[in-house]
């Protein structure tokens, strides 16, 4: 679905390592790599594993064509030993990780990928690129669904993204359970409803309000949504039941103190017969504006900006480091960047009424499993072979599930611990 062709979504210093690692003899050692996130962003409770549908897709069309060596060759990125090797490359190895729509923490393992050397280091940028924006946007989101209560919904960031990290943030947002986007991509890539009827400008095309208004219902029926702001939001509302009556739909919001506005809007739509007629906000939108309108008689919310750029969190933070070669542990000790070495696994334990209270990692092949201990880890790919994947529509459940299981405290917008204590055991 790329513009690119994946295989050249990386950086230069992947290849270059490559070619070294050929040179010296040390492409082949059998290696595990892990994905991890040393700290949530500031503000933050938990994390939310998003993309991985995504990125198995892009790996299992991860190849380098002719013109693509050629570029390489040309360019002095690789020699004509890498060369050969790349024009020949295949992932043969493993992935294992947490299921897409699960809560990660601090040092969770949310993806290993087990290889040689040469062909799991070509796919760090990849699988970083893929994972940090969707988790970040899916991580926003889903503080947003947190904070609406039950209330819809809709993406409609495209503007304010990338054309392709659009359509990734409105999949990463649907996951997360918003109802609708307005991107149309998105809707035949993933399947995701999508909505949206008019702007300001359609209202401004037309020599009158009313005049728009009645071109819209004309069009599209009085199941539609008129937007109410474009000059007085009283008189906008007046003219749209004017127009369409009081089985209008909805009516959109899109500037002013929303808080204020909604009540008025709400008294106003009830005095004109229109009790049915729903008040759809947006305008700038994030967790916490959608937080303070909790009390305000809105029905549901346009978020944009917000949620295509994680909310003021914009990637993840997720790291991908080497973690073992050839079975044996190896640890990165830098300040404030140190790994914990070995391959490992995770668990998260639960109360018996389903309530996480830690997440336990531990090495490889050594989990100590509690009743209502849950595995974390799934196979993506074994042996170079993609495994089936759940549906986007499974994952976004699995979220919704996730979210249900964490102590109440762990769904708070204020500053705090991350929801779920993690215990890490070191490997021997």
């Amino acid at each position: 679905m790329s513009t690119f062709r994946p295989a050249l979504l990386t950086d230069h210093y992947e290849l270059t390592m490559v070619g070294a690692a050929l040179q010296d003899g040390t492409a082949d050692r059998r290696c595990v790599f892990e994905v991890f996130s040393r700290r949530l962003p500031a503000g933050r409770r938990y994390g939310v594993v998003a993309g991985t549908g995504r990125l198995i897709e892009m790996i299992r069309d991860f190849r380098f064509d002719p013109s693509e060596i050629d570029f390489l060759r040309r360019t002095g990125v690789v020699d004509e030993r890498a060369a050969r090797w790349l024009a020949d490359y295949r992932f043969t190895g493993d992935i294992d990780g947490y299921a897409e729509g699960e809560l990660f923490f601090p040092g969770s393992p949310i993806l290993t990928v087990s290889g040689t050397f040469a062909e799991c280091v070509v796919l760090e940028t990849l699988v970083l690129s893929v994972l940090n924006h969707d988790s970040a946007v899916a991580a926003a989101a889903a503080r947003m669904v947190t904070a609406a209560r039950g209330r819809a919904l809709i993406e409609m960031g495209s503007r304010r993204a990338h054309e392709e990290a659009a359509v990734a943030a409105a999949r990463a947002a649907y996951l997360a359970g918003f109802r609708f986007t307005s991107n149309l991509a998105a809707g035949q890539r993933y399947g995701i409803p999508t909505a949206g009827t008019a702007a300001h400008a359609f209202t401004l095309l037309h020599d009158d309000e009313r005049a728009a208004f009645a071109s819209q219902v004309a069009t599209l029926g009085k199941d539609t949504t008129l937007l109410v702001d474009t000059y007085d939001i009283a008189q906008g509302i007046r003219n749209a039941i004017a127009v369409a009556g009081p089985e209008l739909r909805a009516v959109r919001i899109d500037s002013g103190d929303l808080a204020v506005i909604a009540q008025q809007s709400r008294e106003l739509l009830d005095s004109l017969g229109a009790t049915e007629t729903k008040i759809v906000v947006s305008g700038d939108l994030d967790e916490y504006a959608i937080a303070a309108l909790a009390a305000e008689p809105v029905d549901m919310y346009g978020a944009g900006t917000a949620v295509v750029t994680g909310s003021g969190a914009p990637t993840a933070g997720l790291v991908y480091k080497l973690v073992e070669v050839e079975g044996r542990p190896v640890v990165k000790r830098s300040e404030h960047k140190a790994t914990i070495g070995g391959h490992k696994v995770a668990v998260r334990r639960h109360k018996p009424t389903g309530t996480a209270t830690e997440e336990v990692i531990v090495p490889q092949g050594v989990p100590d499993r509690q009743p209502n201990d849950r595995l974390l880890q799934h196979s993506y790919v074994v042996a170079g072979e993609p495994a089936p994947l759940p549906t986007l529509e499974e994952s976004r459940e699995h979220l919704r599930q996730c979210l249900i299981s964490i102590p109440w405290e762990g769904l708070k917008l204020s500053v705090g611990d991350p929801a779920v204590p993690v215990t890490v055991v070191p490997a021997s």
